[in-house]
């Protein structure tokens, strides 16, 4: 029997690593894809892409694992069905359960492994993943002069040359000084040739030019006559430019630990409490200053006392026509403060409640994802069983199907969730409970050796229905 159990468990460990990793490679294809715009032509060192596509890929493992599973226990059980080698295992007395107990262990410690991974290991990555994503976005483009056109990508300055050698050598330069606040192009540079290199620590671009003139006027605008200009001409000279605005600078990783995908099951449940919170002292003041602006819902020690005395009609009718005017435009106002701050108030809360119901999400997204590993391995398996055919093509489109039936309904419902139309209970689980009767149903099936995917059988059915109808018909 542990032979037996061996064998099983190598036949399904092949597949699983196999489509574990080009469900890995398609998710961080789509990654690139998303953000390629951002990656070019920012001078990035191999070992900061190889850093950034190392998180992105960790990040997708919760994903890309139920995926892998899915389609590694139909292609094994369907490899075992085609091969016939189920036959004999069901002809010795063993069940499908049975036959499948081995893999049941092996899916169940990936499932655990996987909830582990997703509470613990994932924050740390989505951390620097997201960190490193920021800077690697807001770093500038690398220094690359395009002959004939203006670069600006170092701060204060504005380039061009003409013509541009591939050692280094320009010809026709102008550059433009802007240093200056509200200076324009009131400093302007212009060489016949030059040439054009780094310093040894690489900080800083040293241009070297010749035979040039330099034009610079340092009066403020509208002031042109009070301050003196300055021409001139020059053989040779150099400029020193601040490349470390080119750099890529590293933001401080506690400015993203408290987002929702950096945080374990424990702190996103402290998050969500401490959120709740705050929530409820805004709107106690809320509804305290919203009180205090109407005069029938102040307290009796905080309502002001008429000063002619009397009930509100002897005060309004103590009132010339103007004051009268007044005084309802004065009410006027506060009712549209009042409602203007009501609307204030409901988007407000609307935002907070919305960031709640994200923790809430991440919560039930950790341990949902490790549950679909088991999901749906009693979904590939028995069908696999069923259709008993291996390899790369039918079950492919089966695994294809039940998986996007899994994700559209999980992204449809964590949206819905967030808007507030559903609770995260079921609202997160509701992609799980749409494929809970499919697993029942396809494992029940392979079970009792049921030929769910037998068009004979089917033909042989409808013919005993058919001929059922004909033994009722009347004789003529």
């Amino acid at each position: 029997m542990k032979r037996l159990h061996r064998m099983i468990i190598q036949a399904f460990t092949g597949p699983l690593l196999i489509t574990f990793v080009i469900v890995l490679f398609i998710l961080v294809m789509q990654f690139l894809w998303k953000y390629v715009d951002d990656l070019m032509g920012k001078g990035l060192e191999w070992y900061v892409l190889v850093e950034l596509m190392m998180y992105a890929t960790a990040s997708f493992v919760p994903l890309a694992l139920p995926l892998a599973i899915l389609l590694a226990s139909i292609m094994t059980l369907g490899g075992l069905g085609e091969n016939m080698e189920l036959v004999p295992m069901r002809s010795a007395g063993l069940g499908l359960l049975r036959i499948l107990y081995p893999l049941m262990l092996v899916v169940g410690l990936l499932a655990a492994g996987s909830f582990y991974f997703s509470n613990n290991v994932l924050p740390v990555a989505n951390l620097k993943f997201h960190s490193l994503l920021w800077d690697v976005t807001r770093k500038k483009p690398a220094m690359n002069l395009l002959p004939g056109i203006f670069y600006n990508g170092i701060d204060g300055f504005s380039i061009r040359a003409m013509q541009k050698a591939e050692n280094g050598d320009l010809h026709d330069v102008l550059i433009y000084d802007h240093r200056a606040a509200f200076q324009g192009n009131r400093t302007v540079l212009r060489a016949e040739s030059g040439t054009m290199n780094r310093s040894t620590d690489g900080r800083y671009l040293i241009l070297t030019l010749k035979n040039g003139h330099f034009y610079d006027e340092h009066s403020p605008a509208g002031d042109r006559g009070k301050y003196p200009m300055m021409r001139g001409t020059f053989a040779e000279d150099e400029i020193r430019l601040d490349l470390s605005g080119l750099g890529l600078d590293r933001t401080d990783q506690d400015l993203f630990k408290d987002h929702y995908k950096m945080l374990t099951l424990g702190q996103l449940q402290v998050a969500e409490d401490s959120l709740r919170g705050q929530m409820d002292e805004r709107v106690a003041d809320q509804q305290k200053h919203l009180a205090n602006s109407l005069l029938i819902t102040r307290g009796q020690k905080t309502a002001p006392v008429l000063s002619l005395g009397g009930t509100t009609a002897q005060f309004e009718a103590a009132l010339d026509a103007n004051m009268r005017r007044n005084y309802y435009d004065v009410a006027m106002n506060m009712v549209r403060n009042n409602i203007n701050f009501i609307d204030r108030s409901a988007e407000e809360r609307r935002g907070r409640q919305e960031q709640i119901s994200k923790f809430r999400v991440e919560w039930h997204r950790k341990p949902m994802l490790a549950l679909a590993c088991l999901l749906f391995f009693f979904i590939g398996a028995p069908l696999g069983a069923i259709i008993r055919k291996g390899g790369m093509g039918l079950p492919v489109v089966f695994a294809i199907i039940f998986f996007l039936i899994f994700h559209i309904t999980s992204f449809s419902t964590e949206k819905l969730v967030i808007s507030g139309k559903l609770e995260p209970w079921p609202g997160m689980w509701i992609s799980s409970m749409v494929l809970l009767p499919f697993g029942i149903l396809l494992t029940w099936k392979a079970s009792s050796d049921s030929p769910l995917f037998d068009a004979d059988a089917y033909y042989r059915g409808w013919e005993r229905f058919r001929s059922f109808f004909r033994r009722q018909q009347p004789a003529l």
